[in-house]
């Protein structure tokens, strides 16, 4: 038995060293190269004032490249990049063509230099994953080690591009499955993000963390419970709008029947269109509106007009649609924080406390992922946040049920037991139904009802 056991022991040890030492070099490179892609983002948006002209005018002709760059050289680089790192993992054993990297920076780049309306951690993690799936290969590792290794890259993409090591490494997890947890990936996740993250710091990246001067109190506070419960409803519901515009969004310009170059032109125009009528504030990644949202000024907060999120959506669906290049998170992020702005006025509530629970609650509601949103909270906001993110946070991820602005996650749980889904299907083919005779009877009665309405209106 003593063998036994000490066998067991020294072979867990083993396994324990290899996977730090591996997460460990992939954390070192990814840090490191995110900090090259920060930094020259940083620069491109401040070379804006160098054009002779307004910069979003480039947006026609920068999309038409970048449809054409990525098409030619590098399809899985198409769109805001994580959804096809998922499917690669599920599908793929998490094989990525290594011109992702270089593709994918230099479009996102271009597209946000432009003005489009994508973030940069979705860009972050396709490159951590793409050069993690080249280490796997040049070591030839098993399919089952490429992809936890492929793994390590996603966390630690997001981790040093967020600026938060755990909420970053657990996000690359959690994103994988609904409802699950690679357990087995822990690890090597949290140690490529965390050493991701101090190299990035290193290398010269720069991240923002908020004060919004709150403090809880161990007085149980009725009315602020109730206003964050309603709270978590009216996040689940705006991250249901974002999922549901991305789709349809993508769904009409998948029909429209034109050349991709005349497409991407077309979807470039609109976007400056749209600029010349509601202003700038919606281009890009839209940093100074996320700041002004959870500022503890009443004039920087006030400043953000009640529809700002919506027209974040539309932009940035619009954006990804037509052929820009870039992540989602970011503008989530915008969403989020504009969505909680809005919300804090309409419960008469502090708004930064509100801009703070839209920005992880709808984070939450559109990935689904509520744990990495939950150490997210404490590593931006503080642990004085954390017990009402908590409860908005779990609330918007059961609200958006079984959609996702991520495809290709795979179900592990059904948010209700009063609804029948297939278990281990992609959340994009999930076939929801009712399971329980009351909601069948509810979903009947509206079906008889608008059967009926539609034969008055015909006679």
């Amino acid at each position: 038995m003593i063998r036994k056991h000490l066998t067991e022991q020294t072979i867990i040890f083993a396994t324990i060293t290899k996977w730090i030492l591996f997460a460990s070099f992939i954390g070192a490179a990814v840090g490191t190269i995110v900090a090259f892609f920060l930094k020259a983002l940083s620069y491109s948006e401040e070379s804006r004032s160098l054009l002779p002209f307004d910069y979003y005018f480039l947006l026609p002709l920068v999309f038409v490249f970048v449809t054409i760059i990525i098409r030619k050289f590098a399809p899985e680089a198409k769109g805001h990049g994580t959804e096809s790192v998922i499917e690669a993992i599920h599908k793929k054993s998490g094989k990525i063509d290594v011109m992702v990297i270089p593709i994918k920076i230099f479009a996102t780049i271009l597209t946000i230099f432009s003005g489009g309306s994508v973030g940069k951690e979705g860009p972050a993690a396709q490159v951590g994953a793409a050069f993690s799936s080249l280490m796997a290969s040049l070591f030839k590792l098993t399919n089952k080690d490429r992809k936890k290794i492929v793994i390590c890259g996603v966390s630690a993409g997001f981790a040093s591009v967020f600026g938060t090591p755990m909420a970053g490494a657990i996000f690359g997890v959690e994103i994988l499955l609904i409802g699950a947890l690679m357990y087995d990936v822990l690890l090597p996740s949290i140690v490529s993000g965390f050493v991701a993250f101090y190299v990035a710091k290193f290398f010269g990246a720069s991240y923002t963390y908020f004060d919004i001067a709150f403090f809880s109190s161990h007085e149980f506070q009725v009315m602020l419970i109730l206003k964050v419960l309603l709270g978590g409803i009216f996040f689940g519901l705006v991250a249901d709008f974002i999922i549901t515009i991305f789709k349809r969004v993508h769904s009409y310009v998948d029909k429209i029947k034109l050349h991709y170059i005349v497409k991407a032109f077309l979807g470039g125009s609109i976007l400056v269109v749209l600029t010349l009528i509601v202003g700038e504030e919606y281009l890009g990644l839209g940093f100074n509106t996320i700041q002004n949202a959870l500022s503890q000024n009443s004039v920087e907060y006030d400043s953000i007009p009640w529809y700002a999120y919506i027209l974040k959506t539309v932009y940035t669906s619009l954006t990804l649609a037509f052929g820009g290049s870039g992540g989602v998170i970011t503008p989530i992020f915008y969403i989020g924080a504009t969505s909680g702005n809005l919300y804090g006025y309409l419960v008469d509530g502090y708004i930064p406390l509100f801009a703070a629970l839209g920005f992880v609650s709808v984070l939450a509601g559109t990935t689904n992922a509520p744990i990495a949103a939950m150490i997210l909270t404490v590593e931006l906001f503080g642990s004085d946040v954390l017990h009402y993110a908590a409860l908005s946070i779990i609330i918007a991820f059961l609200m958006t049920g079984h959609r996702s602005v991520y495809h290709s996650q795979v179900l592990s749980m059904k948010k209700s037991e009063a609804l029948d889904v297939h278990l281990g299907e992609v959340i994009s083919s999930a076939d929801v139904t009712y399971t329980t005779m009351f909601f069948r009877n509810v979903n009947s009665f509206f079906q008889k009802l608008k059967e009926k309405y539609l034969i008055s209106k015909k006679d």
